[in-house]
């Protein structure tokens, strides 16, 4: 029956009590010993009981939702219950085919609550196992649950069919890389804020956020924001003797910051809620504060987050950002083969370079690699992700193109780049051109309207709030909108099909999508047929129905807004 459990007792000397079943409704067994090795010294005696009880899960989750049991410690707990205790366990289909071992984690600093999650990626029925440590001792509990078909998705992978692209687990539907930077979204101190924000975004069409678990600055990136009650950019993973130290924190790395996770985890259950996908950087650059490379130290903290994370559908991993300026090649691919094994659910995951010339020799050869995650500001980006495209053929190991960094709004206007390079339209046109190219992108919003300096209603790809006067992801809403239209997925790049200038994808015969970046007019090379015609304005969002286009040859017209940009859509008419 679902919902059952039984306690396994193990021990030198008979167990002390026995658990009643029904007898507490959220508890489903209690392991009580008294391990008695009595040792006289006079009249003293010396005795080391351990009381650890098992609750129950729900008896049915939703698929891709997650099971939990939690393990209660009454005495004695453990002094450090991040190093010196551990839950472990595992959890199967009842058919046995399938089998997942899965960590758990501590929720209590006082070493009083261990929880462990368990993630069915199917309707069905599951057994499980759990097993909680302490020095020698150890107690155990099984137990089953059911998951029932819902409306959660699961993880994002690799579309096997077309492994350029993403689908989602458990539905197959295909999923579009639309997203943004908040990079310090957990820094905000209210819930309220974490979900309003996420909600704008979400009416914005994003489904995908770049965020920080551990990173921390003081030079504010030349953005109108600083650090106040209400937000900081001082993240505190780990307990902090002085967490307003940016370079000096005093971070106790063996053990971690509990309410700093807990909101992470309800942010991430928000998001959840709305389809979107988290992107956790476990690091960044400019901290200058880090947990030392490959120690025991880095180790628990990235075995933590995905014990503690990993349960949640919507999360990829991300190594770190400018990741080469604090981290080699070998530590990538020991740190992402570490993830590998450690996460039972195989999130995707990625690496976050310093720059373009960084990206292409990042360790994409290998299989923990889901997704290339560029860092490049040209703005000629169709050129370099069509570039980066024949790099993965030629490696021969294909997944998806994406440049999650190529300009925030407003961020650099003269440094570096031509002038007005990161004004909202520009940033929006290298948005075509990357999804042209057929690779993906993430962008950040302007920082301008300022948080914790007036008008402080922004905050933008720094944390991910904004306002009415911030505009700029409509128009990558309205692309989104556009290429959900059809099956993007089945259409690589073919710019060879159309005149200079312009840029096409198609899959040859059936659909073709012809991006004018300026408007000017274009010939396409068909096969020959007949074709529906759509156009389609990526400023306003609006379709324009065309005439039915005939024969193997077409020039299109010019867009109805002279100077601007303008797509069409042919979609072959079946006899």
């Amino acid at each position: 029956m679902a919902g059952r459990q039984r306690v396994q007792r193990r021990s030198p000397r008979p167990w002390v009590g026995r658990a009643q079943g029904s007898v507490l409704s959220s508890v489903a067994g209690l392991a009580i010993i008294g391990v008695a090795a009595l040792h006289f010294s006079g009249c003293a005696a010396r005795v080391s009981p351990l009381a650890v009880s098992f609750s129950a899960p729900t008896p049915q989750v939703q698929a891709f939702d997650f099971a939990e049991v939690t393990a209660s410690v009454s005495w004695p707990r453990p002094t450090n219950p991040f190093t010196d205790a551990s839950l472990t366990g595992w959890f199967e289909a009842a058919d046995g085919r399938s089998k997942w071992n899965v960590e758990g984690f501590a929720d209590a600093e006082n070493g009083s609550v261990f929880r462990i999650r368990f993630v069915p990626p199917a309707a069905g029925d599951y057994r499980y196992h759990v097993d909680y440590r302490q020095g020698s001792a150890h107690r155990s509990a099984d137990g089953t649950f059911h998951a029932v078909a819902g409306t959660n998705k699961g993880p994002i992978r690799v579309d096997r069919a077309y492994p350029w692209h993403f689908v989602w687990e458990g539905t197959g539907e295909h999923y579009f890389f639309s997203g943004t930077t908040a990079y310090w979204l957990f820094g905000w101190q209210s819930d309220s804020v974490i979900d309003a924000s996420l909600e704008r975004l979400h009416r914005l069409k994003v489904n995908r956020v770049r965020v920080t678990i551990a990173g921390r600055s003081d030079t504010f990136f030349g953005e109108p924001v600083t650090v106040g009650p209400r937000w900081t950019l001082y993240a505190t993973a780990w307990p902090a003797k002085h967490p307003l130290d940016v370079y000096d924190p005093g971070f106790d790395y063996r053990r971690f910051d509990i309410a700093y996770w807990q909101k992470i985890e309800r942010g991430l259950r928000f998001a959840r809620e709305r389809g979107m996908i988290i992107s956790l950087v476990l690091d960044m650059n400019d901290a200058r504060t880090h947990v030392a490379a490959g120690s025991d130290d880095e180790k628990r903290y990235i075995r933590y987050a995905i014990a503690r994370l990993g349960a949640f559908s919507n999360v990829t991993w991300d190594l770190g950002d400018d990741l080469d300026g604090f981290r080699d090649a070998a530590w990538s691919e020991a740190t992402g083969r570490f993830i590998q094994h450690w996460d039972p659910y195989h999130h995707l995951t990625t690496s976050h370079p310093r720059d373009g010339d960084a990206s292409v020799r990042q360790a994409r050869r290998s299989d923990w690699v889901g997704f290339t995650s560029f860092q490049n500001w040209t703005r000629h980006q169709h050129s370099f992700m069509l570039e980066q495209r024949k790099l993965q053929q030629k490696i021969g190991l294909i997944i998806p193109q994406t440049n999650e960094e190529y300009g925030y709004e407003d961020h650099y206007p003269i440094w570096a780049l031509p002038p007005n390079a990161d004004a909202p339209d520009v940033l929006r046109r290298m948005a075509w051109e990357i999804s042209m190219a057929g690779g993906y992108q993430i962008t950040g919003e302007t920082a301008k309207r300022g948080t914790n300096i007036w008008p402080n209603t922004g905050g933008g790809w720094m944390n991910g709030r904004g306002d009415s006067t911030m505009t700029m992801l409509e128009g990558y809403g309205h692309m989104a909108d556009f290429f959900t239209s059809f099956d993007w997925w089945r259409t690589d790049p073919h710019d060879e099909l159309v005149t200079a200038g312009a840029y096409c994808l198609a899959n040859a015969g059936a659909t073709y999508v012809v991006y004018l970046p300026h408007g000017e007019p274009t010939t396409v090379r068909l096969e020959a047929g007949e074709y529906k015609a759509r156009g389609f304005d990526p400023l306003s969002g609006e379709w324009h129905q065309m005439p039915a286009v005939n024969g193997s040859s077409w020039t299109t017209p010019s867009a109805p807004t002279r100077g601007n940009d303008w797509v069409i859509l042919l979609e072959r008419i079946q006899p």
